[in-house]
């Protein structure tokens, strides 16, 4: 256990954290929690149902208008056709960031039976995509999904900043090419898709101005993104290090908007090498991106 976190076992011995984190098997476990859950939502009262929903930001409405949020997505996933667009369930395996990526647990929030409420999507549709490659290990995989993504964190004191947000995902997956063609190229068209995303979006009224894109790479791979560089057209381009173990060498962000700090980082994606691991073959490879699109109706409409 972190040290720092002794505190949140404090009422209970060792012996029952250790039977609880260890020895019990999931089932056991799994009806354990469902048993006390039961009996904590039974001494639930409905003034301390309306008092949690007046303070907690977990379960707070939206900011944005529903009626807008569905044109913004709208609009996103026909921009992004080459993907196939898939929804997915509001919850995902235990562990699905934390164990394949280097994200906390405890910035989830982790649900019963096994599983945990989606932060991430491009986590899941790592999944999916792994799923689909080990039926056929010639496929390419593109796949795009507009989610409501749930973070235990702190949340930025931002506009628009919430611990439950809308983003636009995409996802490509395959086994790699000669000269690592495969993630130059699916980086190169999942920003090709966000650019017309933005040109999409700018067509129904709203606005991003001084765009520009940072490419980040490893020195390892510097030579990959002079290759993406390449391909880009109409963006300013700054190269940048890329020291964040999170990427597997490659990583791209979007800039939009005015302001002191140069506007907002809208888009953000990389190379990541989790295909590898959840396929159990190197040779397979996963790109992902993502954009903020509950951002779009509060920072980005005149």
């Amino acid at each position: 256990m972190d040290p720092d976190r002794q505190w949140a076992v404090d009422g209970v011995n060792d012996e029952t954290y250790r039977a609880l984190a260890e020895r019990l098997s999931a089932s056991e476990l799994w009806s354990l929690l469902l048993e006390v859950f039961n009996a904590r939502a039974g001494q639930r009262t409905p003034g301390s149902l309306l008092e949690q929903w007046m303070r907690d930001g977990f379960v707070r409405l939206s900011p944005v208008d529903q009626r807008t949020m569905m044109a913004v997505e709208t609009e996103v996933l026909a921009a992004a056709a080459q993907f196939e667009a898939v929804e997915l369930s509001p919850l995902a395996p235990l562990g699905v960031c934390s164990v394949v990526g280097l994200a906390s647990q405890n910035k989830i929030v982790s649900a019963l039976r096994g599983t945990e409420v989606v932060s991430d999507p491009t986590n899941v549709l790592a999944l999916e995509c792994a799923r689909r490659l080990r039926a056929d290990a010639g496929a390419i995989v593109r796949l795009a999904t507009c989610h409501r993504a749930v973070r235990a964190q702190p949340v930025p004191k931002q506009s628009g900043f919430a611990p439950h947000f809308r983003i636009f995902c995409l996802a490509s997956a395959s086994r790699e090419q000669k000269d690592q063609a495969f993630v130059v190229s699916e980086l190169a068209a999942h920003i090709a898709t966000f650019v017309a995303v933005l040109d999409r979006l700018e067509g129904a009224g709203f606005s991003f101005p001084n765009r520009r894109l940072a490419l980040l790479a490893t020195p390892e791979r510097a030579s990959l993104a002079d290759r993406i560089a390449g391909s880009v057209s109409g963006l300013t381009i700054e190269r940048r290090p890329l020291d964040h173990p999170y990427y597997a060498g490659l990583r791209f962000m979007l800039w939009c908007g005015e302001g002191a700090g140069g506007g907002v980082p809208l888009i953000d994606g990389g190379a990541f090498d989790w295909m590898g691991t959840l396929t159990t073959n190197r040779k397979m490879v996963f790109v992902a991106s993502g954009m903020g699109s509950q951002l779009v109706p509060i920072l980005f409409r005149p």
